[in-house]
């Protein structure tokens, strides 16, 4: 049994049990008579026997417990959306402007498209094409990068070094080759790219310990806690936003980059 249907099925006997005890809780409330609601007697009787009817209801009609779980995905995505509203337009500046973070493409572009990404997500991988197919095809695409590098201490190893490489103006170069040359990311990894783009390999490892690369990694950990990130990648279009990396993630980002265009953001971006 996969980890997706074990949390199906507990969320299947939560439904039942909140179900039946509602359902039960107003009928008992409903018809009990005054003064009489006792735990033993005619009304524990009355209580079980409801019950009973109750979960034999949904067991025989279990479609229902489905129309509720779809119903409760579909208020929890609506919740989360709005809060990740609110939240993109409370952090605009550290998410569309922040000084510490690298921008791709155009820096003076009409729409800035956000990532968070770890070089060693498999989803952000695949990505790239269509993040690069974006920003080589549309030259007014601000392409801010995030580095959240949340797999652990090579991914955080590759992304110090990554954005270190930023001061000798090879970051957009060395985060693909990162991305597109096969193995883990690490930090051998990473020093090996930098010699072959050239890169001053010394003073790169020097001015990874700079300051402020930690306060690109803390403030891009910070900002996925407010956005409530799941995992990576994570993508701000404006105040639009997609998770993850679905098949047709180009079509959706070229959508929402015309929309921002025509639209405008509903808050700040």
């Amino acid at each position: 049994m996969n980890l997706r249907k074990v949390f199906f099925n507990v969320a299947v006997a939560a439904a039942v049990a909140a179900v039946t005890a509602a359902g039960t809780s107003y009928l008992v409330l409903r018809y009990a008579p005054a003064g009489k609601l006792a735990t033993s007697g005619p009304v524990a009787a009355d209580q079980a026997r409801v019950e009973g009817i109750l979960r034999d209801y949904l067991t025989k009609n279990p479609e229902i417990l489905v129309e509720m779980t779809t119903e409760l995905d579909k208020r929890q995505a609506e919740e989360q959306a709005t809060q990740q509203k609110k939240a993109i337009s409370d952090n605009a500046d550290a998410i569309f402007r922040s000084p510490v973070a690298h921008v791709a493409g155009n820096p003076s572009g009409d729409v800035s498209v956000v990532e968070f990404f770890d070089y060693n997500c498999g989803y952000c991988r695949r990505a790239l094409p269509d993040v690069v197919k974006l920003v080589n095809g549309d030259g007014k695409i601000r392409l801010v990068l995030k580095e959240l590098p949340i797999f652990g201490e090579d991914s955080e190893a590759a992304a110090k070094l990554a954005l270190a490489s930023d001061k000798q103006g090879k970051y957009f170069e060395m985060h693909q080759k990162l991305f597109s040359e096969p193995g883990k990311s690490d930090k051998e990894k990473a020093l090996r790219i930098a010699k072959e783009l050239g890169l001053d390999v010394d003073k790169l490892q020097k001015d990874a310990e700079d300051p402020d690369i930690k306060k690109s990694l803390d403030q891009a950990k910070d900002l996925a806690q407010k956005l409530n990130l799941q995992g990576t990648p994570l993508y701000l279009i404006g105040d639009r936003v997609i998770p993850g990396a679905p098949d047709d993630l180009f079509d959706q980002l070229k959508k929402n980059v015309a929309e921002v265009r025509e639209k405008g953001c509903a808050s700040t971006c």
